[in-house]
């Protein structure tokens, strides 16, 4: 806060100077003459915007992009297309399945979402910091955040549901393991990796497509806490991931990632086929080694948390030229979600909110009027296309074939998920069963049982060590 003197004479949201007597005392007259009161009354009213229904408590901050390789074989989006190129970006971190007020220090995952403001429009990179999701099927999506969330009668968090999910639908354990894993609880969001899901289509100058997968991985090292020592520092600091990336950049430390990519060629996705699109999936590192490609640094805090970081607004389709999205079900799902929360959150102008303009390029549309920030509203151009006058033109573009076809088969990851298990070292283990036994032990005795048949076919090691955690016979 700035402990200097006023910035100014207080004024009503319409530019009136509040008197001494309307700021400090409404008693003895009508409420209805104290602008100053009537003004800050409706306002604290509406002060609240929706929730966002996932991903709904977070923070953020700015900084950059910085290219540190040439890809421009690979892709011809203007931001890669030389070495040292900077673009300024924004970076939201949340916690995924957790409500606006909960504590930072919970179990769950973390997004970790770019906006990068490229000279052709905003690149919106939404990411997990786990490298894979819970289905492939975006039919799930409803069934899997009505399931996380509150019963709708106890209005309470219930395992129970959260069970019957995940063993009605077990691809999505690859994802659990990996919440009930050391990876649950990052130590802070400066050293939380970033993984953006989809293999997407991208194409250089000559129309020439390669897929690549994204990874954003902290330069420093990579830091957890333990359930208990969570909850130790919850008790002291509810707040202390926030505040934690907030003090670092305020400091002068500023966080800063290694970006990525995992790079197919087209003849490596017709010999792998879709399940290289499959998001519940690892693309395996051997056969398709990390390429470095730049810098991601924060180095500012937001000035107001409100207009920086919970106005901002993320969407998949907001694509760039060279980077087409990704050809899956569940990546097309997300680019409808996001954009309709947004409009419910925000209203039809969201892009017009300062923090999620594309300030590196002028824009020019046919959108008029609704709900505000309308800016100039266009000012004097034609409001619809094509027109004989003054309005914006497209430009001319040679013909491409777009993203390519798939088909998709449904989700099997159960390969993974036990390579996932078996990879633990014994301290790493031993974690995650505790955690995995702590979660199940509320559950029914049905759910136990079906969650113990499904670990079976994993990895029987795994069913074994949690059977015994819960004191439940197995025979062999």
């Amino acid at each position: 806060m700035n402990l200097r003197g006023p910035v100014g004479v207080l004024t009503t949201s319409a530019g009136a100077p509040v008197s001494y007597t309307e700021a400090t005392t409404t008693l003895n007259t009508p409420l209805i003459h104290n602008n100053f009161f009537m003004d800050m009354i409706y306002n604290i009213d509406r002060e609240r915007m929706p929730e966002r229904i996932n991903h709904g408590r977070g923070t953020g901050a700015f900084g950059y992009f910085q290219v540190t390789h040439d890809i421009s074989h690979i892709c011809k989006a203007d931001f890669l297309k030389k070495v040292g190129m900077k673009t300024p970006v924004v970076v939201r971190f949340s916690q995924a399945l957790s409500e606006r007020g909960n504590m930072d220090l919970v179990r769950d995952i973390r997004g970790f979402s770019i906006k990068l403001y490229t000279k052709e429009g905003n690149f919106d990179l939404p990411c997990n910091n786990i490298p894979v999701y819970f289905y492939n099927d975006p039919n799930l999506f409803v069934r899997f955040l009505h399931a996380l969330k509150r019963n709708p009668a106890t209005n309470l968090i219930d395992p129970n549901t959260i069970w019957d999910l995940m063993t009605l639908s077990p691809e999505a354990l690859h994802s659990f393991f990996m919440i009930f894993s050391d990876t649950g609880i990052p130590a802070g969001y400066r050293y939380m990796s970033g993984f953006a899901l989809h293999t997407y289509q991208v194409e250089n100058k000559f129309g020439d497509y390669h897929f690549v997968r994204f990874h954003i991985t902290p330069c420093s090292e990579f830091k957890y806490f333990t359930t208990q020592e969570a909850r130790e520092i919850a008790a002291e600091d509810p707040d202390y991931l926030t505040r934690d990336l907030y003090r670092s950049i305020g400091n002068g430390d500023f966080p800063s990632w290694i970006v990525s990519l995992q790079i197919l060629t087209e003849s490596d996705v017709k010999k792998a086929g879709s399940k290289v699109f499959d998001v519940t999936r690892l693309l395996p590192l051997k056969e398709y080694p990390l390429h470095q490609i730049g810098k991601l640094v924060l180095n500012r805090n937001p000035i107001n948390q409100f207009a920086d970081v919970e106005q901002l607004a993320f969407c998949p389709g907001n694509l760039v030229p060279g980077i087409l999205g990704g050809p899956d079900k569940v990546f097309e799902s997300r680019v409808f979600s996001y954009r309709d929360t947004q409009l419910y959150r925000l209203g039809k102008n969201f892009n017009k909110i300062p923090v999620n303009c594309p300030s590196q390029v002028r824009t020019f549309t046919y959108n008029r009027d609704g709900r505000p920030d309308v800016g100039s509203n266009e000012e004097d151009i034609p409001n619809y296309y094509p027109n004989s006058f003054h309005g914006p033109v497209p430009y001319m573009n040679k013909p491409r074939a777009g993203l390519i076809s798939i088909v998709e088969k449904k989700a099997d990851n159960f390969d993974q998920t036990n390579q996932f298990y078996i990879e633990m070292d014994s301290g790493e283990k031993s974690r995650f069963l505790e955690t995995l036994v702590f979660s199940l032990q509320p559950v029914t005795k049905v759910l136990q049982q079906r969650a113990l048949d499904i670990f079976k076919v994993i990895n029987r090691d795994l069913a074994y060590s949690v059977a015994q955690g819960l004191n439940i016979t197995m025979y062999k």
